[in-house]
């Protein structure tokens, strides 16, 4: 049995029992209610379709003006001069090294950092600390990142090298790390890592069995992330490895890349130069894409398994 209670006049009546809980609205409030859900999906659906269609439009444009500069000469031979063939093999060899050394530097120290601030240092001045530097150099540009290493690093050695652009990548690398380790962290259900105290289990086997386990599908989606964002990065890269015109792997020496170079090349009046660098544009947007792909495969094997 329920009574109804009494309603102002103009005001939806809503039945409550004895307990005092309110029951289902009438149905002027539930139309209403369906009216704003399809609206806001309306919305929704139209952010989506608008961000796809310049998405696309980008990927189309790769598409077609990047594929035709593709050849066997891109990945064999060196950045040519204005008006001679030649291909983007230093500028390819160079970004793998520089993209690579900064993943393996930035990963460890972001994923350290970040389980430090999701499981030691919640509530801690030096967990406050860390996680506001942390949001201030990841939102800071990035050539402020690269006038930074170039302070401290190229004025002081007097040269350009390839290490310069390694340290200026991975600070880029580091605080996208952090944010997206501690964020998955902190999804885990605090009962999960009870019920592994429970068994006896170490705080740091917790952490490194069942918690950094249970977020892995996050911390590498952040790791992506990081890499997929250095390796289009031009302005740090003109302060610190500058460029190469010819095959150099030394770290000590200035060091071709594929940003700079399509940046260089884009820029110039020559068409030869402007077809290497759409091709140069097509190599990174496909292999971050591939590297995804890869990443997301290996990670639902293992899941499977």
């Amino acid at each position: 049995m329920s009574a109804t209670s009494p309603t102002a006049p103009g005001m939806p009546s809503e039945s409550v029992d004895r307990s005092g809980f309110k029951a289902t609205p009438d149905a002027g409030l539930r139309r209403r209610r369906k009216i704003a859900n399809k609206v806001a999906l309306s919305l929704s659906l139209i952010a989506m379709s608008f961000g796809l269609f310049w998405l696309m439009w980008i990927l189309l444009t790769v598409l077609q003006y990047g594929v035709g500069g593709l050849s066997l000469t891109l990945f064999t031979q060196m950045t040519p001069p204005p008006g001679t063939a030649g291909g983007l093999a230093n500028a390819i060899a160079g970004s793998v090294i520089m993209v690579g050394l900064a993943t393996l530097i930035g990963t460890p120290i972001g994923l350290l950092s970040g389980i430090y601030l999701a499981e030691y240092g919640k509530h801690t001045w030096l967990g406050s600390a860390t996680r506001f530097i942390n949001d201030i150099l990841l939102s800071a540009p990035s050539i402020v990142i690269g006038l930074f290493v170039y302070a401290i690093y190229v004025a002081q050695v007097g040269s350009f090298s390839g290490m310069a652009g390694v340290i200026a990548l991975a600070l880029i690398v580091i605080p996208v790390v952090v944010r997206t380790t501690e964020n998955m962290l902190q999804l885990i259900p605090n009962t999960l890592r009870e019920a592994a105290f429970a068994l006896g289990a170490p705080r740091w086997k917790v952490i490194s069995k069942v918690t950094v386990r249970a977020s892995s599908a996050g911390i590498i989606t952040g790791v992506l992330l990081a890499v997929a964002r250095i390796s289009g990065e031009t302005a740090p890269l003109l302060f610190t490895a500058l460029s190469n015109q010819f095959w150099s792997l030394s770290l000590n020496d200035p060091m071709a890349n594929l940003p700079v170079t399509i940046f260089k090349f884009a820029m110039s009046p020559f068409k030869d130069w402007q077809e290497l660098a759409w091709a140069g544009v097509f190599l990174i947007t496909l292999g971050v894409l591939l590297l995804n792909i890869l990443a997301r495969a290996v990670f639902k094997h293992k899941v499977s398994g």
